[in-house]
This record gives structure tokens, C-alpha cells and sequence, in this order.
């Protein structure tokens, strides 16, 4: 039954040759890749007027300025993860530079803050899914907490199923919404110019560009632009991703990136000075996004149609973390920092356990947070700008110590990239310790994750690893001990007896019996000897009615007396397998918890006799 169901979730397995089918083309990469970037168009805006506005509706003009340097930022970042794709086409992104050029803890701090923040990327772009439903159809308001937190997890575990699918089938799935959006926002902006050009949109901002605004401080414009620089979150996913481009792969890369940032770029400028231009306020129970869309199109098709573009594209913008995780995960995984669970790929080809891991990481953030994405996006953007100044200061070191063609110019760009993210950095620990508190928390313990199962990893090594020079310690036996636990008489118990007796030069028959009639456990003993004459059996009886403790006890003891006359102990463990496997959860799992117990000892070999039923 579950072999049907994950086929018809997943698809039937792909051949390790079809690998090649799975590459991606720029128009599928944009899709699968940039839809994280390009949704935060429709909460970037509105987190620079939310600050703002708490001075006055005068002091939302500066928006535009908050806007220009964000738009500085993209520039400089988008170069930077040009060169890194050329630089480092692997994959792993921050990760990769970091650890190259700053160090291995450098690189684990890139990483470990790129691990969480697409679990966030998922969190909040579910979540902000959710809130343009609730704009569009205001009867849902009341019950928003509620309807975010359960439609964001039907929406992950939704798109979690699409990636194990494969990449090209997502791929494909996500090209419909991922361009609707970016048509409806092109029309929007259009419409919204053509109305002000001709007179259908007046001016409404509050306060013309220029005039002074009275209590304005760089303290708070620095809050605003700190709180809008979450819209360049997603920029580094497609440099994280390189393989799984067509060939040429870093060219294909570079360009989907310098796409996806024109596109963006575009997209924040007009959004925000429309935003300006018409006065817009943020609300309580209407996205930014939403109000604009109304004064362009009014309660028209066209408006309906620009919100579920947008909830469709929030909604399936996690999955640029589900592309980028695995990929990460297994970079990570490769260098013995996480398991090695991490570099298996699944029936269609991808990281399963990295996409069912970003699933589950990303359903408890929002059960966390109740599915408020305000919440969530401080912390959203700090674990984003702590991979760029690692990276792009990484890159600084890279062309110094490279020095290829107009190396100058780019570390120029990488410091400006460098710089601008550093004081971001600075600026969302300041002022907005409040909601970014965790990571301070989280990344310590995720860095002492990393460092336990490296030291895991290398402490195995060291101990399986056979010198070149040294011979492998090779120890003779004078004989082997087999301990045959018994239940009852049986074909199962015949079969196990006759291997261990092939096996074994000595073999004990051991039974474990709580029952308090003493005439049936002998009737058992009576039965086995008559069957096996030359076979001692051992009755042990258990007043708390525990299999494992004296089982595990009594061969210890035999252990012990075995290993003194130099032989082996191996305790052989009967079952029958039942022909169906659902019949499995009709029996108990005694012989399972016994060889779980029994692994603990390592001078006890455990061995499994299997029972095959017939029908």
C-alpha cells in the first residue's frame, strides 16, 4: 500500500543516466529559482512604509530614497554572485566562498545561517500567501491567524511533494504562476504610469520629494531601510544551484541571475513610487500590494487576478528553498558536517531527505511564529545578510590572491556589496533585537551540531582506518558460543537450532518465562528436550515480566565465560517474516527490541534466523 501511494505522489524512480534530463533551461530557472526574490516584491514595500509611518504619513516619501539604496544593494550583490558562480560553480554559494577563503568556522556560519533562513524563506513565504488571500477576501480577517498557520502548512507540504517529484517537474508546475505574477506586475506598473500620465491617478503623496519632514532621523531611516532590504532576500539561491543548470552551466547561472535582478529591480522601483505617488498607507487588513492594485485596476478582474498571481507566486516561492536546501545540505553533508543521509538522492533524482527536512523545519517555524510573517522576516533577512558579507568579503580575498583580469574593479564591488551588508548586519541587531533575539541562540547550537557530527565522522575514520604499513589485526578463535533465544517449540525454533548447531561448537537454548503456572513453563522445557536431546536449554523466569533485561544478562555472563576459553558468542535471534507486509503491525516486535538491546554489547555478535511464511 505505501509502494502505491508514493508512486502516485512521487512518480515511478528515474534511471541515475536521466540525471541530464533534470538540468534546467533560463526560462525553468527563473521559475524554479527566482520566485523567492521576485514575490518579495509584494511585502518589501510595505515593510519600508510600516516603519515609516510610524513618524507620520510626511516622512513616507522617504521611501523612494530607502528604495534607491536598496536598489544600490541589489547592484552590487547581483555582480557578486556573478563572479561567485564563475569563481565556485559547485554550488553552495556563501558556503563554499567562506569556507575557501575565510576558514572552515567561517564557512559553517554561512552555511548554518543559509540552513535556517530557508526554512525561514518557506515560513514566510507561505505565510505571506495567506495574508493576500485574506486582503482579497476580507470576510477571512478574523480568522487570518488561523487560516494562515493551516493553509502555509497544507502549502509546504504541497510543494514538498512537487520537488521529490523532480526538478523538472516543478519546474514546469511553477512556470504558470511565477510568470502570471511577473505579467500582472509589468500590467500594473504600465497602467499605473499611463493613469498618472494622463490624469486618472492624482498625487496624493503626503509630502512632495525634498521637503523636511519634522522629527525625521537617520535612526529611523536606517530602521526602514534595514526592514526593506528583506526584498533582496533570494538573490544567492541561483548561485547555490549551478549544477543543476544545461551546460554551459555557470553561463546559463550568471544569466538567469542578471534576468531575475532586472526584473526585481524594476519591479520595487515602480511598486514603491506608485506607492508614493498614491498616498498608500499600510494596514492592518490590507496589504500594500492589494491597495495599489485597487487604485490602478479598481475591484475589477484585473485586481483579482493581480492578488491570486500574488498569493500563487508567495505560495510557490518556497520553492526556491526547497532547491537551493538540498543542495546546500549536500555540500555540507560532503565536507562531514552534516549526515551523510544528506548526499542520497532519491527515486527521481533529488536530495529527499534534504527537501523532507526543509519541509519539516519550515512547518514548525510557522506553528512558532502563529504564521505572522512581520514576525518572521527580521529574522527572515538577518540570516540572509550575514552569507553576504561572508561571501562578498570572501570574494575580496579570492581576487587578491587570484588577481585575473579587472580584479580591482571587482573587489571595488564586492567591498560596496561587503560594506552595505555589514552595517545591514549591524543595523537588524540594533533595531530589531526583538524579533532577531534566536539567531544569536540557534546558530551557536547549530555550529556545535556541526562540530559533534564532524568530530563523529573523523573519530569513525580513525578507528576503521587500516595503516598502509600495518598489517590488520587479525585474532584466531578456539571456538564459537551460540545463544538461541526461544519463545516456544516451533518450525521457527527448529530452524534456528539446526543453524546454530552448524555454526556453533557450543549452543544454549535460552527461554525467559513469566507465567505463574509452573507446570506450563515446564511443559516447554519437557517439549524442547525431548525434540533437541543434545541442546541445553536454559529456563529463565521474570517476575516484572521483561524479555530483554534477562536476556541481556544471561549473555553477558555467557560472554564473559566464552571469551576466557577464546571463543566467539553469537546470540541468534528466530522470527517469522510474514508474507504481506501490513501483517507485520498483527504481531509484537519482541525480536526487534532484542536485537536492540543485544547491539549495545560488543563482545556479543547478533545474528537474525529468519522465518519466511507462506501465505
Amino acid at each position: 500500500m505505501w509502494r502505491y501511494l508514493k508512486r502516485v505522489l512521487i512518480g515511478k524512480p528515474l534511471k541515475t543516466m536521466d540525471e541530464g534530463g533534470q538540468a534546467l533551461t533560463k526560462f525553468k530557472a527563473l521559475a524554479l529559482l527566482s520566485s523567492d526574490a521576485l514575490s518579495s516584491v509584494a511585502y518589501g514595500t510595505e515593510q519600508i512604509t510600516t516603519v515609516l509611518i510610524t513618524l507620520s504619513a510626511a516622512a513616507l516619501y522617504y521611501q523612494l530614497w530607502v528604495a534607491a539604496l536598496v536598489l544600490v544593494l541589489l547592484f552590487a550583490i547581483t555582480l557578486s554572485y556573478q563572479q561567485i558562480i564563475h569563481a565556485y560553480p559547485s554550488g553552495g554559494g556563501a558556503y563554499v566562498v567562506a569556507s575557501t577563503n575565510w576558514g572552515q568556522s567561517a564557512g559553517l556560519v554561512a552555511g548554518g545561517s543559509l540552513l535556517v533562513d530557508y526554512m525561514l524563506t518557506v515560513a514566510v513565504s507561505t505565510t505571506s500567501g495567506t495574508e493576500a488571500i485574506t486582503s482579497a477576501i476580507p470576510a477571512l480577517y478574523p480568522y487570518s491567524v488561523l487560516v494562515s498557520v493551516l493553509v502555509s502548512v497544507l502549502i509546504v507540504i504541497g510543494i514538498m511533494l512537487l520537488n521529490l517529484r523532480g526538478m523538472r517537474e516543478s519546474a514546469s508546475f511553477l512556470t504558470l504562476p511565477v510568470y502570471l505574477f511577473i505579467f500582472m506586475i509589468i500590467v500594473m506598473i504600465g497602467v499605473g504610469f499611463y493613469n498618472i500620465v494622463s490624469g486618472h491617478i492624482t498625487y496624493h503623496a503626503a509630502a512632495s520629494v525634498g521637503q523636511p519632514v519634522q522629527g525625521m532621523t537617520l535612526l529611523l531611516f536606517l530602521r526602514a531601510f534595514s526592514s526593506g532590504s528583506s526584498s533582496l532576500t533570494g538573490v544567492e539561491a541561483i548561485s547555490n544551484a549551478v549544477p543543476n543548470f544545461k551546460e554551459p552551466k555557470r553561463h546559463n547561472a550568471a544569466a538567469t541571475l542578471a534576468i531575475m535582478a532586472g526584473i526585481l529591480a524594476i519591479f520595487f522601483a515602480g511598486i514603491t513610487f506608485l506607492s508614493y505617488y498614491m498616498g498608500i498607507r499600510p494596514q492592518s487588513n490590507q496589504t500594500v500590494l492589494s491597495q495599489i492594485g485597487i487604485g490602478v485596476f479598481g475591484h475589477g478582474v484585473l485586481y483579482y487576478l493581480l492578488q491570486l498571481s500574488t498569493a500563487l507566486i508567495l505560495a510557490v516561492a518556497a520553492n526556491t528553498g526547497f532547491s537551493a536546501f538540498p543542495i546546500l545540505a549536500y555540500n555540507l553533508a560532503k565536507d562531514k558536517f552534516l549526515p551523510h543521509a544528506y548526499l542520497d538522492r532519491g527515486d527521481r533524482l533529488g536530495y529527499s531527505n534534504g527537501i523532507i527536512s526543509l519541509a519539516v523545519g519550515a512547518i514548525v517555524l510557522i506553528f512558532i511564529f502563529h504564521g505572522q510573517t512581520t514576525l518572521l522576516i527580521p529574522l527572515y533577512a538577518l540570516g540572509v545578510f550575514v552569507p553576504f558579507v561572508l561571501s562578498q568579503s570572501g570574494m575580496i580575498i579570492h581576487w587578491f590572491r587570484e588577481r585575473e583580469g579587472f580584479w580591482l574593479g571587482k573587489a571595488f564591488i564586492n567591498l560596496i556589496g561587503a560594506g552595505i551588508s555589514l552595517g545591514l548586519v549591524v543595523l537588524l541587531l540594533l533595531l530589531h533585537f526583538g524579533n532577531v533575539w534566536p539567531y544569536v541562540i540557534i546558530m551557536p547550537l547549530v555550529l556545535l551540531l556541526f562540530y559533534r557530527i564532524n568530530g563523529h565522522y573523523h573519530n569513525v575514520a580513525k578507528q576503521l582506518r587500516v595503516a598502509a604499513k600495518e598489517k590488520a589485526d587479525i585474532h584466531e578463535y578456539d571456538g564459537a558460543t551460540v545463544i538461541v533465544l526461544v519463545s516456544n517449540i516451533t518450525r521457527v525454533t527448529t530452524g534456528a537450532i539446526n543453524y546454530a548447531r552448524s555454526i556453533g561448537d557450543y549452543v544454549i537454548a535460552m527461554h525467559v518465562s513469566f507465567d505463574e503456572n509452573p507446570e506450563k513453563e515446564h511443559k516447554t522445557a519437557q517439549e524442547f528436550k525431548e525434540e533437541f536431546p543434545d541442546i541445553r536449554f536454559v529456563d529463565i523466569h521474570s517476575s516484572y515480566r521483561s524479555i530483554a533485561t534477562p536476556t541481556l544478562r544471561f549473555c553477558d555472563v555467557i560472554a564473559k565465560r566464552a571469551a576466557e576459553r577464546n571463543f566467539t558468542t553469537t546470540v541468534l535471534v528466530p522470527q517469522f517474516v510474514p508474507r504481506h507486509p501490513w501483517q507485520n503491525v498483527l504481531h509484537n516486535q519482541t525480536a526487534l527490541r532484542l536485537r536492540a538491546i543485544l547491539n549495545s554489547r560488543e563482545n556479543i555478535i547478533v545474528s537474525t534466523y529468519n522465518y519466511h511464511l507462506k501465505e
